[in-house]
């Protein structure tokens, strides 16, 4: 069954405002390995991390709400004067390591500057040195008589947030993907025409894996459009192409590869059997066995095919939709126009448009379904008609909770947090 959702917002919400700010766009949502912490990257530099709250006995219905955790500034506009280039700060990707210790590490990444964060918790501070005063300045050691034990005490919980590593210099385009490797000693980083393989304590260099640049660039034809690694396979990984080209790569050389419409995003599912793609129209379910044919295609907005056209002439057609698998991958989820995102279970067939808004947003309220109904088509009562779509309002970045049904939708300078409403219930 497609499930119901029903609206958890941040408390305080996130970028709530009533001036549009670029800086407050969000462009970019993940969850960690476990579901409990969720950051944001925007188009300012900003990192927000938020916490899911814990379950409470006097208010059982808290448990799935998510809190700011940390705030920090990841990237700073830079430019490059060989170049003459501006260099946003715009975090284009975040990633999260599994978690080793009690401290967790995340992967931010602008353009060109790769960043690795560690975050982590402080609830009690050292008291009692003995080359100190309580003002941290060092003592004259002549003023030394005796020897004391330093203790700890406790204090407010204090969240760190310290760079731990900065890869820089290695891309020539803007990066558009990274991805963290199942053997959590590499990751990847992809930009427009090369992917490089870092190791994840080496910041001075790392291995070229593609280069499909042309030695002309006037042979141009295609870019890179993102990457990803198997998520059980460290020699595998996947990228796609603006010429609709989906590569399976092996790093003990072998490649899988197909033809079809541009592609904007692919995912590998939980199981590493499947990959999930995203082209402007549809999205696609492919087996890792049959590369000669998608297994699965799901019209995520044919409605549009009738305004191509326009959607050419005012940019729209370039609109980069994330697609995300559920828990289990028997439901994809991704982003259409009108802050309307789609679900489709893959073992019903059944689909549901729904909506991100400020009205559907009132906890515990839960989403109603919506429906576009094609130019010259059929309207029914609360149909919505193709012509009054906004599409200045898009959902371009989505993530699911790996373990349960809370999905994040990422709406210009709004986060949306939506849980499934059975699953709340149980609470």
């Amino acid at each position: 069954m497609v499930h119901v959702f029903l609206s958890l917002p941040p408390s305080p919400p996130l970028y709530l405002s009533l001036s549009l700010s670029p800086a407050d766009i969000i462009s970019t949502v993940e969850f960690n390995h476990t579901g409990e912490l969720l950051a944001t990257g925007d188009k300012g530099g900003r990192v927000v991390i938020f916490q899911r709250e814990p379950e409470s006995k006097t208010e059982p219905f808290s448990q799935g709400e998510y809190n700011v955790y940390s705030t920090f500034q990841s990237h700073e506009p830079e430019f490059d004067y060989l170049k003459s280039l501006e260099i946003e700060e715009k975090i284009n990707k975040i990633r999260w390591l599994p978690q080793q210790n009690a401290a967790q590490f995340l992967l931010s990444t602008n353009d060109k500057t790769i960043k690795l964060w560690k975050v982590s918790e402080r609830d009690k501070r050292p008291e009692g040195y003995n080359l100190k005063d309580e003002e941290g300045r060092i003592k004259d050691i002549c003023t030394v008589t005796s020897l004391q034990v330093p203790v700890l005490k406790p204090m407010d919980l204090m969240v760190e947030v310290s760079p731990r590593r900065v890869f820089a210099n290695a891309h020539t385009y803007h990066v558009n993907s990274i991805s963290v490797n199942s053997d959590y000693e590499t990751y990847m980083s992809a930009d427009d025409l090369r992917i490089n393989l870092w190791h994840l304590d080496i910041t001075d260099r790392s291995f070229n894996i593609v280069d499909i640049k042309p030695a002309n660039m006037e042979d141009l034809t295609e870019v890179i459009t993102a990457a990803e690694f198997h998520p059980h396979h460290c020699n595998l990984f996947v990228y796609s192409s603006s010429k609709g080209t989906l590569r399976l790569c092996d790093m003990r050389e072998a490649a899988l590869c197909d033809k079809h419409s541009k592609l904007s995003d692919v995912k590998f599912s939980h199981s590493g059997r499947y990959l999930l793609t995203r082209d402007y129209l549809t999205a696609k379910v492919w087996d890792l066995n049959m590369e000669s044919k998608p297994l699965e295609t799901y019209q995520v907005h044919d409605y549009l095919r009738s305004k191509l056209c326009s959607l050419y002439e005012n940019d729209c057609i370039f609109d980069k939709f994330e697609c995300a698998w559920n828990g289990s991958d028997s439901v994809i989820m991704t982003g259409a126009y009108n802050n309307f995102f789609r679900m489709f279970d893959r073992n019903t067939k059944r689909d549901v448009t729904l909506e991100a808004s400020r009205e559907s947003s009132k906890p515990r309220a839960v989403l109603k379904p919506r429906r576009v109904c094609a130019a010259g088509g059929k309207r029914r009562k609360d149909d919505i008609s193709v012509d009054s779509l906004d599409f200045t309002k898009k959902i371009l970045h989505t993530a699911w909770h790996p373990t349960e049904n809370i999905i994040a939708i990422a709406a210009t300078n709004n986060l949306y947090i939506f849980q499934d409403k059975l699953n709340s219930e149980m609470h």
